[in-house]
């Protein structure tokens, strides 16, 4: 069996060198004579490699040749790899892929794609990395509805706030760290302002509901505006502070589908996951909550991934469904995220502390109040009661003893 593998970055390199060192073992599970990397794709050269002789510049290097059955797209981005991904899908391989960008772009128009040529189109490894997270979703939890996905889905930002929470360190040198550990890339706009998250939300979104879901369409906030005195204040009420994607089903069928920084209550699993692990809540009717977890990113956990599919390709061969997947686009799956429910954990500032404790019992009734040691005299935090989030937000924009500095919406139901 020959597979070919799009793209020679970190994630590329692994699936060549893993299929390469474990292919008697790949084979023996697959049934199979053999499996063997026969092409690499890659503009740029890397003289010395072990896997030099199987390095080309032309597509259609892989693309033309009937010998090449499995094709592992490790490119990233939305151009040429949509281009390319489709084409193979249409000459009639299997497609397996890390890149979770294009998956939650384009994830629908290629899905159909391969069901309309007797190929599949996997991306186990586009949420999670090597955490084996999507599969069994799909299979192992197949008869469940899903009520709920919430994971901590980014290791960078999880590594920042394991940094800001465990060391009371600020956010600017929690990045520092991380960057300089390969955590974080020089520009970490992608990890940091929830885009990464956000993408991988959308996959998951769409796999629970069974339509595609629009990353656009997915409120998205980052930790870039975070603060250390917030972290503290979130301790000291017993949560901890984690940037959530979530997938929740509402009683009209719809989804809160939201991506951002939560509070989260140290009797939750998810509060303790630090560092730069992943962890995925799922909530089936059946089932009940399940939890996944482990490295969501590195170059042999990913690849881990990416050749976990290769081996369903291989194992399944043609004429098969693709695994998992969902349907064409509909918005109207995605709900108004200001009409959940929530309660917001607040800080600010009072002109007059007597004063603002009278206003916002007025406005907002009993609230839960925290306290720190050291903080200014005249800061006030506390942990609103339950409503919808704009009715909330209309709220805290009426008061006048009280500046309100941050906003942080809790989750103490998971």
């Amino acid at each position: 069996m020959q597979i070919a593998v799009m793209g020679f970055g970190t994630v590329g390199s692994g699936v060549a060198e893993l299929v390469t060192n474990n292919s008697a073992l790949l084979a023996r599970r697959c049934g199979v004579d053999s499996i063997e990397v026969k092409r690499i794709l890659d503009i740029r050269d890397f003289p010395g490699s072990p896997f030099e002789d199987k390095l080309t510049k032309n597509f259609e290097d892989i693309v033309s040749d009937p010998e090449i059955s499995v094709v592992a797209e490790t490119m990233g981005g939305l151009r040429p790899a949509f281009e390319f991904t489709a084409a193979c899908l249409k000459a009639g391989k299997h497609v397996v892929t890390s890149n979770k960008e294009l998956v939650a772009a384009k994830g629908d128009e290629l899905l159909k794609l391969a069901r309309e040529n007797s190929v599949s189109y996997l991306f186990e490894a586009s949420v999670g990395g090597g955490i084996p997270l999507l599969r069994p979703i799909s299979r192992c939890l197949a008869g469940n509805e899903f009520l709920e996905i919430t994971g901590i889905l980014n290791g960078t930002t999880n590594f920042i706030l394991t940094k800001m929470i465990t060391e009371n360190m600020p956010f600017g040198e929690a990045l520092s760290i991380a960057q300089k550990n390969g955590y974080a890339e020089r520009d970490p706009s992608a990890d940091i302002d929830g885009a990464d998250a956000c993408r991988k939300t959308a996959i998951l979104a769409s796999l629970a509901c069974g339509k595609h879901v629009d990353p656009d369409l997915i409120h998205t906030e980052g930790i870039r505006d975070l603060n250390l005195e917030d972290v503290r204040y979130a301790h000291a009420a017993k949560f901890a502070v984690k940037l959530l994607g979530t997938c929740r089903k509402k009683r009209d069928g719809s989804f809160y589908t939201i991506v951002r920084p939560a509070l989260v209550p140290f009797t939750s699993l998810l509060s303790r996951v630090d560092g730069v692990f992943n962890a995925v809540m799922v909530r089936g009717d059946a089932v009940g909550v399940t939890m996944f977890y482990g490295r969501g990113a590195g170059k042999m956990p990913t690849a881990s991934a990416v050749v976990g599919d290769i081996a369903d390709c291989v194992c399944l061969g043609r004429n098969t469904k693709t695994g998992y997947g969902w349907g064409d686009r509909d918005g109207s799956v995605v709900s108004d995220y200001l009409s959940e429910p929530v309660s917001l954990y607040v800080r600010g500032l009072a002109t007059d502390r007597a004063a603002a404790y009278d206003e916002l019992l007025e406005v907002f009734g009993s609230n839960r109040y925290i306290y720190v040691g050291d903080a200014p005299i005249n800061e006030i935090a506390f942990i609103t009661q339950r409503d919808s989030e704009r009715t909330l937000r209309q709220k805290l924009g009426t008061l006048r003893n009280f500046s309100v500095k941050s906003v942080i919406r809790v989750e103490d139901d998971i």
